[in-house]
């Protein structure tokens, strides 16, 4: 290996291993944002974040809007995974702000590093796991160039080689809450709500081909792989259950 290559690899695994931090006790939202994004960017459930600050089901929210995520209820009343970027706003709520004041939001221009992360078992990759229904596919033709961990060098995800421009693929059906450039360390990113306990990211994308709000088959063609956000051209792809990381490896079939 060269050592051009050698100093690639390492810079990769800088990103990867530094796209997380604290959550604060309040956050500011930003153009751009939508709560899904920014739940995942703390890693919190969304459907608690809303329930934590009086968001109808709609989890529709304001530009200007203060939302807590570390009152009663929400799992950053512990330490959470996160990342400090802007992202979409995802129409209009209205929401009684009765919590204490709000801090300061991070912002895109902090300098990041590496969080404490709650440590969680290291799950087996032996066969696929049942998630209410949903059949999983494959998001990419690429190996798996990085698995996921949740220790060391953190990758909340797998990492999959491609070529700029080949296709990525939704994972398994259900609708897109998120689709641009705000999330800090992920590029290009497209998340996708399943069935409200599982949703699925993928990231570093060169092109969007889909918009919020969009259903999407399972093997519908979402994204050209890119590498927007990273050193290398690859997809990483991740699955989250009720807002927490999990081994994809667990969920999509054996090759």
């Amino acid at each position: 290996m060269s050592d051009r290559s050698s100093a690639l690899d390492n810079k990769v695994e800088l990103v990867r291993s530094s796209r997380y931090r604290n959550a604060p006790a309040a956050y500011r939202v930003k153009r751009g944002d939508t709560l899904y994004s920014i739940a995942w960017r703390y890693g919190l459930d969304y459907r608690e974040l809303a329930r934590a600050n009086n968001i109808d089901q709609r989890f529709r929210i304001n530009a200007g809007q203060t939302l807590y995520l570390k009152g009663p209820g929400t799992a950053a009343a512990t330490v959470a995974p996160v990342l400090a970027a802007s992202v979409k706003t995802e129409g209009e709520s209205n929401v009684k702000q009765t919590a204490p004041p709000a801090v300061a939001p991070a912002t895109q221009t902090e300098k990041i590093q590496p969080s404490t992360t709650i440590a969680h078992q290291k799950e087996p990759v032996s066969a696929p796991v049942a998630s209410k229904d949903l059949i999983w596919q494959w998001p990419a033709k690429g190996k798996v160039i990085s698995n996921y961990s949740d220790k060391g060098n953190v990758n909340k995800g797998i990492n999959m080689e491609g070529q700029r421009g080949e296709p990525v693929y939704a994972a398994a059906a259900g609708k897109v809450v998120y689709a641009g450039s705000g999330l800090l360390g992920y590029g290009n990113l497209i998340i996708i709500n399943h069935n409200q306990e599982y949703l699925s990211a993928y990231a570093h994308n060169s092109n969007i081909l889909v918009k919020e709000n969009e259903n999407v088959n399972a093997g519908a063609k979402v994204a050209e792989i890119g590498n927007s956000g990273t050193t290398r051209t690859m997809l990483h792809f991740e699955i989250r259950k009720d807002g927490k990381p999990v081994n994809p490896l667990r969920y999509l079939p054996k090759r």
